[in-house]
């Protein structure tokens, strides 16, 4: 129980900025957040932008409760297996490294870049 308060606190700051940053935007301006965006963000937003993540895939799964797809026609599934064992630290820790590590590919959308680097080789690490 002290874990969903922690999560509900930590995505406070998310949704302040989002707010702030997209407050006069329409829905085709909103941009995908890239390299870029992640590069010169604090460790804050960073985080806050990780929880908006993990609170869509619950607010999906949730969705989803009563009737689920198989896990091979869901995100979700794989996505919990591929992250199983890391935090909120060790994932924005693993994008800062291959973001430093790859200043030429900034233009690189980060759901993408946590997609391939993260997620489908922990999905193969644990299957």
């Amino acid at each position: 129980m002290k874990t969903r308060r922690t999560w509900r606190w930590a995505a406070i700051p998310m949704l302040v900025a989002t707010m702030a940053a997209w407050s006069n935007a329409s829905a085709d301006e909103v941009p995908l957040v890239t390299g870029e965006h992640w590069a010169r963000s604090s460790e804050q937003v960073k985080k806050a932008y990780l929880v908006g993540m993990a609170n869509v895939m619950l607010v999906e799964r949730a969705y989803q409760a009563a009737n689920a797809p198989p896990d091979a026609q869901s995100i979700i599934p794989r996505a919990v297996r591929g992250l199983k064992g890391q935090s909120l630290d060790s994932v924005r820790e693993t994008l800062d490294r291959w973001y430093a590590a790859h200043p030429d590919r900034l233009q690189r959308p980060v759901i993408e870049t946590l997609w391939f680097e993260m997620i489908v080789p922990g999905v193969n690490r644990n299957p």
